[in-house]
């Protein structure tokens, strides 16, 4: 039988808990609003009907106008009803639907009266999606073993610049080998700081991630741009799936890809599979939840931290050398903040690798998105459309982070006693 006092303590944390949701519905309902506005007096503006080229010449058409009037009213009831009392468990369902169907009359909006391939849209939206998922697998291996990785960004950028450089002086395939050993040596830097000396974690990563941007610059005007030679790589032709790429719809955007999107497919299901199901993952969950726990059976906590931390940074690695395979060469910031989203990917997918692939899904059509709206030249300033992939950031970790909890020990150093 619980105690007065133990039932105040428990009474308290459930009205701090319903303060929190009251303010997350708030500001959701705010969005919705803003949203409805938008679209009733923005996209209504276009008369005609968008056309959306699917595949083997099959479209569908939308009316612009009347699809703007319906998507502003449903946002403002359900912006009325998240205000008034949220949806609950179901407020990630809704935020998916209220996504989805402004997006939709966004597109109408901008394609009307013309038409544009939606097929196309989603293909790149799966291409521009496969960084972020190395860089999430790669943020998750960490802050489930208890090491927060700030660093992604600059594993990321190193990964892209080795590739670049050994790729061009040697093979491809080679300077990818070179971009994940260097980016597994950044990747133990940061564990053995973080680790060994118990230096604050995000100070650590924000330290790598300068630290590398910086040098990368530096070769890059005094090696890469000088050399021409030294910095061009062939880019990687889609390959096709057998049979599944005739598939209608779906077969030409998942099954006609680079190796890097069926690379990026079977480590999220291996590592699914992993967490759950092998003493590897079983170890690594409770190293990142009750690291003193773990010790008392027998788990070296920092040796298995060490070893996720540094199989993280080979993940990162990996996927820094997508961005040289899909331009051919390096720039200056080529990853352009990626490395920052994929942390929003580890929150948004709750530390989960599936979760992650959804969430870095979402992210990479809202980059598929930027990039069909400067091509259908719809007036919005350039400098606007740029910015659509991080004011989706916000708004999409606005909604789950709430929701979310990230491993109890993530961030905490450990010493064995």
């Amino acid at each position: 039988m619980s105690t007065p006092t133990e039932t105040y303590k428990t009474f308290q944390q459930s009205v701090v808990r319903s303060f929190e949701q009251v303010r997350r519905d708030r500001n959701l309902g705010i969005v919705y609003l803003i949203l409805a506005g938008i679209a009733a007096w923005a996209f209504t503006g276009h008369d005609g009907t968008a056309t959306f080229n699917l595949d083997d010449g099959r479209s569908f058409g939308i009316a612009a106008t009347p699809l703007a009037w319906i998507v502003a009213g449903s946002l403002a009831v359900l912006g009325g009803v998240q205000l008034a009392r949220g949806f609950g468990r179901w407020q990630s369902a809704v935020l998916t639907v209220v996504a989805v169907v402004f997006i939709l009359s966004l597109l109408a909006w901008a394609a009307a009266p013309k038409g544009f391939s939606l097929v196309g849209m989603l293909t790149q939206a799966i291409t521009f999606s496969t960084p972020l998922v190395f860089g999430a697998l790669a943020g998750i291996m960490c802050e489930r073993s208890g090491v927060v990785n700030i660093a992604i960004e600059g594993l990321l950028l190193n990964g892209a610049f080795t590739s670049a450089l050994v790729g061009s002086v040697t093979t491809f395939w080679v300077g990818v080998l070179a971009a994940m050993v260097t980016s597994a040596l950044f990747a133990w830097l940061l564990a053995w700081l973080a680790i060994r000396f118990k230096v604050d974690q995000v100070i650590v990563g924000f330290f790598l991630n300068f630290f590398i941007a910086g040098l990368t610059a530096f070769l890059d005007n005094r090696i890469l741009g000088p050399n021409p030679g030294y910095n061009g790589v062939k880019t990687l032709k889609p390959l096709k799936v057998p049979f599944f790429h005739t598939l209608p719809v779906i077969g030409p955007i998942l099954f006609v890809q680079t190796w890097f999107v069926y690379t990026a497919f079977a480590l999220v299901a291996m590592l699914a599979w992993a967490f759950k199901s092998t003493r590897w993952g079983l170890r690594t969950r409770a190293v990142g939840e009750h690291p003193r726990a773990a010790d008392t059976l027998g788990v070296n906590v920092n040796r298995m931290r060490y070893r996720n931390v540094i199989a993280a940074g080979v993940i990162a690695g990996f996927g820094g050398s997508w961005f040289t395979a899909n331009v051919g060469r390096f720039r200056e910031d080529i990853t352009n903040g990626k490395g920052f989203i994929a942390l929003a990917v580890v929150i948004v997918g709750r530390w989960t690798p599936v979760g992650a692939l959804c969430g870095a899904l979402a992210f990479g059509f809202f980059d598929a998105l930027q990039d069909k709206l400067g091509f259908l030249k719809t007036g919005i300033p350039g400098e606007f459309i740029g910015m659509t992939p991080y004011i989706a950031t916000i708004i999409v970790v606005a909604g789950f982070a709430g929701r979310t909890r990230a491993p109890k020990a993530s961030g905490q150093p450990y010493e064995s006693q």
